[in-house]
């Protein structure tokens, strides 16, 4: 999509990290042929956050992933409540100016109802709700599907979409794999989003695309563990972000310069060093590179919005922040903010 004569407005954003640490010396500890050294090489992250209690983690390695329901400390549906009372506050809004809740990511707590429905419920919202899952691109797929949608979004009294991403996907890696159980962290992100009420932050750039061909170099069952062809998957996730980000950079570069801000890049959360091959080729310097992959690890559709909600308050007039997602599916998706004074 290009630039829209009609901007998406981005009002406020909400994060939240899950209270349980799963550091690199606790992996090495489940004796699962891992230590700091082999970790750092090849994914970069010393940290993650898990809804799971880590004795769990010690005792069962999650053999059952079953059985992490019920072992879980915060549901989807309560991360979800919390990162959105932080976007709503952030927006200057109370629950009841909400008149549309869309969520979505890669591991919905229930088949149905839709996570959006039940967590529109834990805040008290009565509105048009539902999901679209698009695994770790699902916040761009979000915010393309608002900017095609007709005006207004949802009911026009209340003219503020909530867009909520929760993703706890510890519950389905498997413990006893060093290959994915190094990966996966949980977090859940927010935003608040109108068509009618401007803001400093307009989204003026949005796109989604899809190669189905690629549907199972990623995947979780319904009841199993997460896998992937981690090789396959780093290639496309480096050549489609570059791909994503090459036609973007000449604008974004421009306004900074007539602006006087400063350009940003926000990549999917899925690997240190993925990402740091992508910003030498672009020429992306570490200052403009903002990112929370090393404490966090892979947090989903929720890496991207996170790092953002996280630097919140360092926005400034003039900057531009440039985000590219990739997920399963294989899908991708890239946006274009812009802050106004």
């Amino acid at each position: 999509m290009p630039h829209s004569e009609r901007p998406l407005y981005l009002h406020g954003l909400g994060h939240f990290h899950p209270e349980d640490v799963i550091d690199n010396a606790f992996l090495e500890s489940l004796d699962i042929g891992t230590n700091e050294e082999w970790i750092l090489e090849r994914v970069g992250v010393r940290a993650r956050r898990t809804v799971l209690p880590l004795d769990y983690i010690r005792q069962t390695k999650n053999r059952d992933p079953r059985a992490a329901e019920e072992a879980q400390r915060h549901d989807n549906v309560e991360t979800g409540r919390r990162a959105a009372l932080l976007a709503l506050e952030r927006a200057g809004i109370g629950p009841g100016e909400v008149g549309l809740v869309i969520a979505g990511g890669c591991c919905p707590g229930m088949c149905i109802p839709a996570e959006a429905c039940r967590i529109a419920a834990a805040l008290g919202i009565e509105a048009p709700a539902f999901d679209l899952n698009s695994a770790c691109s699902s916040f761009g797929a979000h915010l393309h599907l608002l900017a095609q949608l007709g005006r207004p979004l949802g009911d026009p009294a209340r003219p503020y979409v909530l867009v909520v991403s929760p993703e706890n996907t510890t519950r389905v890696v498997d413990y006893s794999d060093r290959s994915t159980a190094v990966l996966w962290g949980d977090a859940t992100s927010a935003a608040v989003l109108s068509a009618e009420v401007p803001s400093r932050l307009r989204v003026t750039h949005t796109t989604l695309a899809s190669s189905p061909v690629g549907a199972g170099a990623v995947t979780i069952p319904r009841h199993g563990h997460f896998a992937q062809d981690g090789s396959a998957v780093q290639r496309f996730a480096i050549k489609t972000t570059l791909g994503c980000l090459e036609p973007l950079l000449p604008v974004a570069r421009a306004r900074v310069g007539e602006t006087g801000g400063t350009l940003r890049f926000v990549g999917h959360q899925a690997n240190l060093l993925m990402l740091e091959s992508v910003t030498r080729r672009a020429g992306i310097s570490e200052a403009q590179h903002w990112h929370n992959i090393v404490m966090h690890g892979n947090t989903g559709a929720a890496g991207a919005p996170t790092v953002l909600s996280q630097h919140w308050d360092e926005l400034r007039a003039g900057d531009v922040v440039l985000v590219v997602v990739v997920g399963s599916g294989l899908t991708w998706s890239s946006l274009a903010l812009e802050v106004d004074a």
